[in-house]
């Protein structure tokens, strides 16, 4: 009869570091992509509302108020690092819904299909960097960690 024992591995020192630098720029790359998005549509308010309602949606104008506040509000919070978690989340689900939503390129003709699969998987790749950041938290900088 054999006997295992268990490995210990052992990080290096600056390990914690390298971690919380790569929470913190990965917070950063992605607030870039939502805190601009969602003050462009604050400033351009009807064009967001119309674009939401050429797609069929209902009450485009909940709909441009709620991507605002996604966009423009948790995008903030990811920035500084404040209810990560919670806010990867529901930018996350916010970002599935608009790959689904306004790149449905399998009901596309096929001149418009393949930008549209490429914007959806972007979006859906997006979602996964948000859902990691959900999962393994904002990191030492950043407000939740004060």
């Amino acid at each position: 009869m054999s006997t295992t024992t268990a490995s210990t591995f052992t990080a290096p020192a600056n390990a914690g570091a390298a971690q919380d630098s790569l929470a913190l720029l990965g917070r950063v790359l992605l607030a870039l992509l939502f805190i601009p998005a969602g003050f462009a549509k604050l400033t351009g308010f009807a064009g967001t509302a119309g674009y939401i309602a050429s797609v069929g949606l209902p009450l485009p104008q909940l709909g441009a108020a709620i991507a605002i506040v996604v966009e423009l509000g948790l995008g903030v919070l990811l920035l500084v690092g404040f209810k990560t978690r919670l806010s990867a989340v529901v930018i996350a689900l916010f970002t599935v819904a608009a790959a689904i939503f306004f790149h449905n390129y399998w009901a596309l003709p096929a001149e418009k299909a393949y930008v549209n699969q490429l914007m959806f998987f972007k979006n859906i790749a997006i979602a996964g960097g948000l859902f990691a950041i959900a999962a393994f938290g904002a990191g030492r900088f950043s407000i939740d960690k004060k």
